[in-house]
């Protein structure tokens, strides 16, 4: 006999979270940046959060990645479950990001500027 339904454990994690969250703990997000050949790739999970509950800002070169509970979608009063920031380095395209939720991860995805607008020294030819 199975007292507690896999509805109802779906259900109450985010809320069990939440308060983990309001008595001062932090939800228990992770956050992982992988440095590839074209770019960099920002991953955060966060069990039992849905994708419609992340959001991603990016003001100037500092990316914040966050998500907020909220009883309803008509309640104006949001809790936050957690919050990441990151200073983003000059030599990412921060006009090129995207952002993709795959699986149980989001995907922040920040290519690198293009090789020709890197700096670099210029050979001085003699006459």
């Amino acid at each position: 006999m199975n007292l507690i339904s896999k509805d109802f454990i779906r259900n109450i994690a985010p809320q069990l979270d939440l308060l983990n969250t309001l008595g001062g703990g932090i939800a228990q997000a992770t956050m992982r940046i992988d440095k590839q050949e074209k770019g960099v790739v920002v991953r955060v999970a966060a069990p039992s959060v849905s994708p419609e509950k992340f959001h991603v800002v990016l003001n100037n070169n500092v990316l914040t990645v966050f998500a907020e509970y909220r009883h309803s979608d008509e309640d104006k009063v949001a809790a936050p479950l957690f919050t990441r920031t990151l200073t983003l380095p000059a030599t990412l395209d921060l006009s090129r990001i995207d952002a993709v939720f795959q699986g149980q991860e989001l995907h922040v995805r920040i290519p690198y500027h293009n090789a020709a607008t890197e700096p670099r020294e210029i050979n001085i030819k003699q006459r």
